[in-house]
């Protein structure tokens, strides 16, 4: 631990009952249930959380009891942001909730928002099987699924018309289909998507960086590919605000690029980071890994981004989050939002509840009154 860290725990003092209630639970998964999930196939193990989740989504009284267990609220984390109100900083990054199945549960485990998808404008039954690895020892996953979903139409059909409890970005993404390889095709179905979700949720991410597709490279991380999306992209009327999900492997001129176009066309911010291809674990195999694993590549390019744009662009920042030190050290760095899905598998679902707790007393053991104040205070100039 370090002395942010140490210091911040001599200013929790006593245990408060949340944080009882949080170390209780946290330790019945820990303890208890990961042990038995961690003998069972990964995907299933997903499936079910999922199905759970949409469950105890079905009633007052469940949603109720998981607040009671999980929820936890501060007004020095509440922001607005592009126009949006968010309760605190933490968000469900896209990957988990594959078919936007859980945002009625969602806000009783504590989350402000949520990123559903990636959705793609066809239907797509996923890569050959697995599609998914735990690496304990390295506190990372392995993922291949490849953009599984069923459809934008499916989706959107199925959503239309609700009411959310929490903030719902929908995570669009080019069907993962050579073709759609062709750059004509590519943003055709990109913009097929875009059209159709006009009317549900609160903003877009468009991803570009999924690096389990048909593809060598996604061709819509090159600059002049991404420039001719864009162009097309914001003819159309802009209803809501646009995020772009970038790759933490860009090379630098690639990401220079990137976000020159941000400069260009009305792009509101960037989700910093999906997955990474940097195998350094030696695990064979396909899929890009999550986690501790992106975890320095995330930070570093969140720090870059704020620099380049002075702050004047929203950051996510989104990977290897498993603490509320993980967390602070993504918002000061330049991160407006953090996103989460690795951190939740191993530390438990208590965590979101956790990492709010623990920014609250890291911004007043830093002698901020609110969130806003410790945005990018490392990377300023």
């Amino acid at each position: 631990m370090d002395a942010r860290g140490t210091k911040a725990h001599f200013l929790l003092g006593p245990m408060s009952l949340g944080q009882i209630r949080d170390s209780v639970v946290g330790f019945f998964y820990r303890k208890l249930l990961k042990p038995i999930f961690f003998l069972q196939d990964p995907e299933k193990v997903h499936d079910r959380m999922v199905t759970v989740g949409r469950f105890l989504a079905f009633s007052p009284l469940t949603r109720g009891l998981s607040g009671l267990l999980f929820g936890y609220q501060h007004p020095e984390l509440e922001q607005e942001i592009t126009g949006l109100r968010f309760k605190n900083p933490i968000g469900l990054a896209a990957g988990f909730d594959k078919e936007a199945f859980l945002p009625g549960i969602l806000p009783s485990v504590g989350f402000a928002f949520e990123e559903a998808g990636s959705i793609t404008a066809q239907p797509f039954e996923g890569n050959e099987r697995p599609w998914m690895w735990r690496l304990p020892e390295h506190q990372a996953l392995r993922i291949n699924y490849g953009l599984k979903n069923s459809g934008a139409v499916n989706i959107h059909k199925r959503l239309a018309g609700q009411k959310f409890g929490l903030i719902l970005g929908i995570s669009i993404a080019k069907t993962n289909s050579e073709r759609t390889s062709h750059l004509a095709a590519g943003i055709e179905d990109y913009l097929a998507s875009y059209r159709m979700f006009q009317d549900v949720g609160d903003y877009f991410t468009i991803n570009i960086s999924c690096p389990n597709t048909c593809e060598a490279k996604p061709i819509f991380a090159e600059p002049e590919n991404l420039d001719q999306l864009l162009q097309k992209m914001f003819i159309l009327p802009k209803h809501k605000p646009v995020f772009i999900k970038l790759s933490p492997d860009l090379p630098e001129p690639q990401l220079l690029g990137i976000l020159k176009l941000g400069q260009k066309y009305p792009v509101d911010g960037f989700v910093c980071t999906n997955l990474t291809k940097i195998n350094s674990f030696g695990h064979q195999g396909k899929g890009g890994f999550s986690g501790k694993a992106v975890a320095p590549l995330a930070d570093a390019m969140i720090a870059k981004v704020y620099r380049f744009y002075g702050g004047k662009k929203i950051i996510i920042g989104c990977g290897g989050v498993f603490s509320a030190q993980d967390a602070y050290k993504k918002i000061r760095l330049g991160a407006s939002l953090i996103q989460l899905i690795t951190g939740m598998i191993f530390q438990g679902p208590q965590l979101v509840g956790e990492i709010n707790r623990g920014l609250a007393v890291l911004l007043r053991r830093d002698g901020f009154n609110h969130i806003g104040q410790a945005i990018g205070a490392d990377s300023r100039v």
